[in-house]
């Protein structure tokens, strides 16, 4: 796994620093398209906290953990938009020079970590905790000591934004599950990356989370399907799920 993990540094690491300059908020490396605007189904998320939970604490006394932040583009936005202060994690040393950056004069801080593992924040300090396309890099022990760690760091009733892969009618996702298994259910080594990636189903979340969090909304992506002459299939874009979750 460490072997797995240090592949995936160095991949991440050449996708920033080749990728090139900024055109409109976006930029690509080598494999993946780079953004430097926040995340619009995280604009979503935040637009509906702020109207269904106006007690939802996003102010500058509140502080968000951004699991796999990249180049800071989501903390940013909440930092200049709602005056929020945080701290990021990214293996990705390039991105993390980046993200410091680009947040001069921000109360935002960075670290070049992985997410597996204990994470050095006192118990309940955070109001909100984003895992964007991050955690599904973790073997399954890793993800539940994560889950533990969120509950532990978020305050009660504060909030994960979570966002990843889904399994469910995805063809692509079944397709890399039969041609590159990674030894564990629901997991395959990604082609690109090298890495062993997890797809999650809908059951497989709400197990994971139901206990210790109230899951208000689940959003699928449903662009995973194409039909093309004749009524014949094809594998569209990768489906992707977003969980609102509060903290219990």
């Amino acid at each position: 796994m460490r072997s797995l993990r240090r592949k995936g540094n160095k991949f991440w690491n050449k996708e920033y620093s080749k990728a090139g300059p900024a055109s409109a908020g976006a930029y690509s490396g080598k494999h993946l398209a780079i953004s430097t605007n926040p995340s619009e189904d995280l604009i979503h998320f935040i637009k509906w906290l702020k109207r269904n939970h106006p007690e939802a604490q996003l102010d500058p006394k509140s502080s968000v953990l951004d699991l796999g932040c990249g180049n800071g583009r989501n903390l940013i936005y909440l930092a200049k938009t709602y005056g929020i202060h945080g701290l990021g994690y990214d293996i990705s040393s390039e991105a993390i020079t980046q993200a410091k950056a680009q947040s001069k004069n921000l109360n935002l801080k960075y670290e070049v970590r992985s997410i597996a593992g204990q994470i050095t924040m006192p118990g309940e300090s955070q109001a909100l905790v984003l895992d964007m396309m991050t955690s599904h890099f973790l073997n399954e022990a890793e993800r539940a000591n994560l889950i533990k760690e969120i509950l532990r760091i978020l305050k009660p009733g504060g909030w994960l934004y979570f966002k990843t892969f889904f399994k469910d009618q995805d063809i692509n996702a079944n397709r890399l599950l039969r041609e590159n298994p990674a030894g564990e259910k629901g997991s395959y080594i990604h082609p690109k990356i090298g890495v062993a990636e997890h797809v999650f189903t809908e059951q497989e979340i709400k197990d994971m989370l139901g206990e210790n969090f109230i899951i208000h909304k689940m959003l699928r992506s449903h662009r995973h399907i194409e039909h093309g002459h004749g009524g014949t299939i094809h594998a569209g874009k990768r489906r992707s799920i977003s969980v609102y979750a509060e903290k219990r």
